[in-house]
């Protein structure tokens, strides 16, 4: 008689829905893969009056947390509820109990997850969370096993499906932030309170799971250097279209000298590389190693089903590491002491928009002031906005994060220049 593992699902919402119909439509080749009879028990939900998109069939429905946590026929708990708590309390009760986990939560695993990490290995129990990043690309598992005998140098992604919509929108069709932003909310790509995808922290959660699991570093989200796109206006998508670039939010860790340095912002990219064609609610992840050079994989960032398919991958994990009695090691074991790259071993070209009054000594104040810090300008533009000012942008050469903001600095104090905008510019 086949062996049956009865999961529990925390949330019945989008991807809590996609992983009930893949276990039930992938039912057969799941259970060859495992040699288990994968099948959910219950499914914690807030209203159990709530028209469902799929017949709960085979299951039952339940209001109270505990009628999962305590059911001990459930071994595998599966949480797609999002937010932080109450998640990580049950996340936490789950894996004392000796349940495996599995979830979806980027926000509580770049936060918490060295917290949940270590009780999950105490408790001789799996936790994965594969769909936490990039929903529908296997990158964290391809990391930690199809890159473990290369040492990672860098990534690069694009990992926020709302932004790359948006700024795909303000790219191809010419249109302001705030108009692209209103389309994504109206769509269901953005939420009502945008903050979390469009001032790129939703970008720098995911790139604190990344950086763990390439580097072995455990960097803090107040680490990371993070900016978001409010501040893309129409003139820089035209220069950029103009100098062949795109621009995109990217994630960036980069490994130096056994240090490592976190960002996300707005990014130049020559059009001919491979992140400059990913457009829409699509995510890249862009992967430098020593040994394999450059690989870059692609797919839905988010949904249903993409998602969900991450999901179930980890409840076919967990159910192979129950048959050979091997669960309750890390999903990443490497670990590195974290240290934070110094700016002055940060090195780029940037962008930089800048509104200056339109006089005799403004622009030669301006190319003294970055001479004195060390940078030097590859690339200059400068019209006229009106009769009185006028508009520079700036390309620099390849110069280190501490010279430019020196130089930056020194503008600022300037009254007869505006910094308008700074974006790092990527080449190759």
């Amino acid at each position: 008689m086949e062996a049956k593992l009865k999961v529990g699902i925390l949330g019945f919402g989008t991807v809590g829905s996609g992983v009930i119909h893949i276990l039930e439509e992938h039912a057969e080749k799941i259970s060859q893969i495992t040699g288990y009879q994968v099948s959910v028990k219950k499914v914690l939900v807030r209203d159990l009056e709530k028209n469902r998109r799929y017949e709960t069939k085979g299951f039952s429905l339940t209001t109270e947390p505990t009628d999962i946590l305590d059911d001990p026929e459930i071994s595998v708990v599966v949480e797609v509820m999002g937010s932080i708590e109450p998640a990580r309390e049950y996340i936490l009760q789950a894996l004392k109990a000796g349940k495996h986990v599995v979830t979806a939560n980027k926000d509580l695993i770049a936060l918490h997850g060295d917290e949940l990490i270590a009780v999950a290995q105490a408790n001789k129990c799996d936790l994965f969370y594969e769909a936490s990043v990039a929903g529908g690309i296997p990158i964290l598992r391809t990391i930690v096993n199809g890159l473990a005998a290369d040492k990672i140098q860098k990534v690069m992604g694009i990992v926020n499906g709302t932004t790359n919509f948006m700024l795909t929108k303000m790219k191809t069709e010419k249109r302001t932030y705030e108009d692209v932003l209103k389309e994504a909310q109206d769509l269901g790509f953005a939420e009502a309170d945008p903050t979390s995808d469009v001032d790129g922290i939703d970008a720098a959660r995911k790139m604190v799971i990344l950086t763990r699991l390439a580097f072995g570093m455990n960097v803090d989200l107040a680490d990371v250097d993070t900016v978001g796109i409010r501040g893309i206006a129409p003139r820089d998508m035209e220069v950029a279209e103009q100098l062949k670039y795109v621009i995109k939010l990217v994630g960036t860790a980069e490994e130096k000298n056994g240090s490592v340095a976190v960002s996300v912002g707005p990014v130049l990219l020559p059009k001919y590389h491979p992140m400059a064609g990913v457009n829409n609610e699509n995510n890249a992840v862009f992967v430098t190693g020593a040994a394999a050079g450059e690989t870059m994989y692609y797919g839905p960032g988010a949904g249903e089903l993409p998602t969900a398919t991450s999901v179930v991958s980890d409840i076919i994990t967990v159910a192979k590491n129950s048959k050979l009695g091997t669960n309750g090691n890390a999903f990443n074991s490497y670990q590195h002491d974290t240290k934070q790259t110094s700016p002055d071993e940060i090195f780029s070209k940037y962008y930089m928009r800048i509104v200056m009054d339109d006089k005799t000594g403004t622009f030669l104040k301006l190319t003294q002031i970055f001479a004195e810090a060390g940078v030097g300008f590859d690339k200059i533009l400068q019209e006229p906005l009106d009769d009185y000012t006028a508009t520079v942008v700036v390309v620099t050469h390849v110069t280190s994060k501490a010279q430019l903001e020196q130089a930056i600095s020194r503008v600022e104090l300037e009254p007869q220049m505006q910094m308008q905008a700074k974006y790092q510019v990527v080449e190759g």
